[in-house]
């Protein structure tokens, strides 16, 4: 999602206790665990003369609802904790660190390269190359590629990938008016000249310019773009209140069952200061709650309201990633190899959220791999009208056909294998630190369930997407 829709905070979903609710229409038996050995049956994806990259850890601060315990940090502290507990956790040597890439959305000017910031008030040396990239909701994602693309070609053998988001604080700035008479007024010399200046700035003073909600080319908003999605594939209000209890039900109970060890405590200092250990905005409601909220965006006949989409997100996560030879030999037991990935994009209007259905076929089709072959899926949850229309395109002969040019629907992923921690929509979704927390998720699944392969999918703004395939490092 983007800054600034118009849904409003989570915490105003209604609360209740945890319950086993199950999807009317989308509910299937629970899967059975597989053994160890049926998860090492399927062929094994490494590619002949590529080192083997691996996923050490994942770590990442507990993901909290925007304008709570966050809200008096910067993103910065955000992420160079998250790289402090990383470091921390691998025990990695600082000069075995060859790079490290961050992801991030908002940026915060005065820490504009946030990784170069985060790792050096970490006290972290200054020998290391830091640089921070961003696209969108998937920019961790952005940027463990990065330091794939740097393992594969030798230039290290080890490199931290990680990214952050604090959106209880953005960069609100003077609009173009303003800034144009602030800079003049350095040059005015005579002062009627200055005095009209001074008019300029005064009359504009209390119209700032907010991050955009829209796009920029298209002048969509994935509120909306979400809402038509769901009608145009005919996901309705109830099957997306339902999904959304799914995913609050099933965090809880990952968070209960102490499955969540990605998550590192944070303390927050100050007056109201604390340590913070647990995400904040899992949520777990009846439907019954839930379909008395109004629509957030398309009103008043929508389907996508506060409930049933991500919120606003505070968060960090960092990852170690490396070369299977150094992980070796350094000690490390690795959790997963990181296999392939794939970024597509299409249409950023009318397609908008639809990457996952165009990214998933294509990235198991160059693996060699088909639905059945995948143990585990990660789909981030932006609205759960969109994870549910991803899931009826790729079961669609008429979209398959007409948009994949596929002979004819690709197949139904079960309900099963996905998100079985919950999602971004219980979690939260920090846009710049998503990408490691479903690298995390997938590979401790795998080996909690005993699957061999995970595929992670997640769409992002600008019609945007990304889909990466991991594999269970054997016991």
């Amino acid at each position: 999602m983007f800054l600034f829709s118009t849904n409003p905070k989570p915490n105003q979903m209604p609360l209740s206790a945890p319950n086993p609710i199950m999807l009317s229409r989308l509910s299937r038996p629970a899967t059975r665990q597989l053994s160890a050995s049926a998860a090492t049956s399927k062929k094994s994806l490494a590619k002949p003369g590529r080192p083997n990259i691996v996923f050490v850890e994942g770590v990442r601060t507990p993901f909290v609802t925007s304008g709570t315990v966050f809200k008096d940090l910067m993103a910065v502290d955000l992420q160079r904790f998250a790289l402090q507990e990383l470091v921390k956790k691998t025990g990695i040597a600082f000069e075995d660190v060859g790079h490290v890439s961050c992801g991030t959305v908002i940026q915060e000017p005065k820490t504009s390269n946030i990784a170069r910031e985060a790792w050096l008030t970490a006290g972290f040396p200054d020998t290391t190359p830091c640089n921070t990239v961003t696209l969108a909701c998937i920019s961790a994602n952005v940027a463990i590629t990065q330091i794939i693309g740097l393992l594969n070609s030798g230039y290290t053998e080890a490199g931290i990938a990680g990214g952050v988001e604090l959106l209880s604080d953005v960069p609100i700035r003077y609009n173009r008016k303003t800034r144009s008479a602030m800079l003049s007024l350095q040059k005015a010399k005579t002062l009627p000249d200055k005095l009209k200046l001074g008019q300029t700035i005064l009359q504009n003073l209390l119209k700032p310019e907010l991050p955009a909600v829209a796009e920029f080319t298209s002048g969509e908003t994935m509120g909306h773009s979400g809402d038509r999605l769901a009608a145009a594939f005919n996901v309705s209000r109830r099957e997306q209140d339902e999904f959304a209890i799914r995913s609050h039900t099933l965090a809880q109970e990952a968070a209960n069952k102490g499955l969540l060890s990605d998550i590192v405590p944070v303390f927050v200092p100050g007056k109201k200061g604390g340590t913070v250990s647990a995400d904040n905005g899992i949520r777990v409601g009846t439907i019954e709650q839930l379909s008395k909220l109004k629509p957030a965006f398309v009103k008043p006949h929508g389907t996508v309201t506060a409930a049933n989409a991500s919120f606003l997100t505070d968060g960090a996560s960092a990852a170690l990633v490396t070369t299977e030879d150094f992980a070796l030999k350094k000690g490390y037991k690795p959790k997963a190899f990181l296999r392939d990935f794939l970024f597509v994009a299409q249409d950023p209007k009318d397609q908008l959220l639809l990457s996952p259905a165009y990214v998933i076929p294509k990235l198991l089709d160059k693996a060699g791999l088909t639905l059945q072959d995948v143990d585990v899926f990660e789909i981030h949850e932006a609205f759960a009208g969109q994870v549910l229309a991803n899931l009826n395109a790729l079961d669609s002969d008429h979209f398959c056909k007409e948009h994949m040019k596929r002979s004819g629907k690709y197949g139904r992923i079960p309900i099963e294998k996905l998100n079985r921690w919950g999602g971004s929509l219980s979690i939260g979704h920090p846009f710049g630190a998503t990408g490691v927390r479903l690298v995390s998720h997938a590979a401790n699944r795998l080996h909690k369930e005993g699957g061999q392969i995970a595929l992670i999918a997640a769409c992002a703004a600008g019609g945007h997407g990304v889909g990466m395939l991991v594999e269970r490092y054997p016991n």
